[in-house]
């Protein structure tokens, strides 16, 4: 019996990675040689680092190493279930009441990643095709993978336009559950959610509101509280998504509220039901993070200090920061083999930036992402410029 030709099952795949060579998207990751720092070893070189998410430096931080090392002797490695059955530690429960009163909310769920605290919330509010959910076009694919989880209907708002969010509101008015969610800060333009005016906005129409403030956890606010605080909006946002791997330094994601919502999510989120718990050893580094930022907040001021002057002194040698309203900065190059080219030749200069294209960020805002920390010196600030000038000139970007 003869049998049918074989098929290249795939081919596809090779298509596509020769497409994304070609065009210059192809992202080749990175591996650091030991720990994330304001300079870091990649490929053996040690190189100064100005895109990680670690904003204030706490990622390797003694007081955190420490929290971490105690925590694994005193409960082990792992958890060994979910939180719903097994899992859920003495350490777990402190982490969400330090969460919560961090957050000035009356609770708090710890989950394994800001991803997964978006799955946890969207899905569970908006439940049916009587629902709505109003969503941001620049929100965060975690939340877009979420919407995508519902029955609901989905409206797409133009980018923090409240004009256009408000017409939607009211075309659908009947809805039975409605949801506005937005990004708190953005994370690629470093722009800033009107989260005033979406609460407004909300309130009118009967709308639930949710933000996740992934980069403004530690950033924005007093002691880094979040946008939330930086607004004066306590207790009338209804979810609050956090993370805990980006400016606390850790891993993990949280969400905080009201306690009847928290409580309610805790007996419905997927995430929290059929995943294992986060570790001790991260839930404890999260512990010491929160405790640092109560106590003061002069690693978020340093932060702004070093945003600042890396921004204006960015903008004065003739380089296109976008609208950052954070220390988030976008040097804005337009094509992707050039910031592709230009991220290149940092790196031969000891800088670590990548360039980050489409389909992160739109076709034709191509541009490399610099992340601002407090552990970055003035000398590091000026290494940095330094190499983003040469290039600069170099490549035409800047005279």
């Amino acid at each position: 019996m003869s049998r049918a030709p074989a098929t290249d099952r795939f081919a596809f795949v090779r298509e596509e990675l020769d497409r994304l060579r070609g065009a210059g998207l192809y992202n080749e990751v990175p591996s650091l040689q030991g720990p994330q720092g304001p300079w870091i070893v990649i490929r053996g070189k040690r190189v100064l680092n100005m895109c990680s998410n670690n904003y204030l430096g706490l990622a390797n931080d003694p007081r955190l190493v420490a929290a971490a090392k105690d925590a694994i002797d005193r409960y082990g490695v792992g958890p060994g279930a979910v939180r719903s059955i097994a899992g859920t530690m003495d350490v777990h429960e402190e982490l969400e009441r330090k969460l919560a009163e961090f957050k000035e909310t009356e609770a708090a769920l710890s989950l394994q990643s800001g991803f997964l605290a978006n799955q946890a919330t969207v899905p569970n509010v908006a439940l049916s095709g009587e629902d709505a959910v109003f969503t941001d076009e620049l929100n965060h694919a975690s939340i877009i993978d979420a919407v995508r989880l519902t029955k609901s209907q989905r409206y797409i708002y133009r980018h923090n336009d409240m004009d256009d969010l408000s017409e939607k509101l009211h075309e659908c008015r009947a809805a039975r559950h409605k949801l506005v969610i937005t990004d708190g800060v953005f994370s690629m333009d470093g722009d800033i959610a009107p989260l005033d005016r979406i609460v407004v906005l909300a309130e009118e129409h009967g709308a639930m509101t949710m933000v996740d403030d992934a980069h403004g956890e530690g950033v924005l606010g007093r002691h880094g509280r979040g946008i939330v605080n930086h607004f004066g909006l306590e207790g009338r946002v209804d979810f609050e998504i956090g993370t805990l791997s980006k400016a606390f330094g850790v891993v993990g994601g949280f969400i905080s509220g009201r306690r009847e919502v928290v409580d309610y999510l805790r007996q419905k989120a997927r995430p929290f039901l059929f995943s294992s718990a986060l570790t001790p050893a991260d839930v404890a580094a999260a512990i010491a993070a929160v405790d640092i930022l109560r106590e003061s907040g002069a690693l978020v001021e340093r932060l702004w200090s070093n945003a600042n002057r890396f921004k204006q002194e960015m903008n004065d040698l003739g380089f296109d920061t976008g609208v950052t309203e954070t220390p988030i900065t976008p040097v804005m190059l337009g094509e992707a083999p050039l910031a592709q080219t230009f991220s290149s030749k940092l790196f031969e200069r000891g800088v670590f930036a990548k360039s980050i294209g489409f389909p992160t960020v739109p076709r034709g805002k191509a541009r490399i992402r610099v992340m601002n920390t407090a552990a970055h010196s003035e000398a590091d600030l000026q290494f940095a410029l330094d190499a983003f000038a040469a290039v600069g000139r170099e490549l035409g970007v800047v005279s």
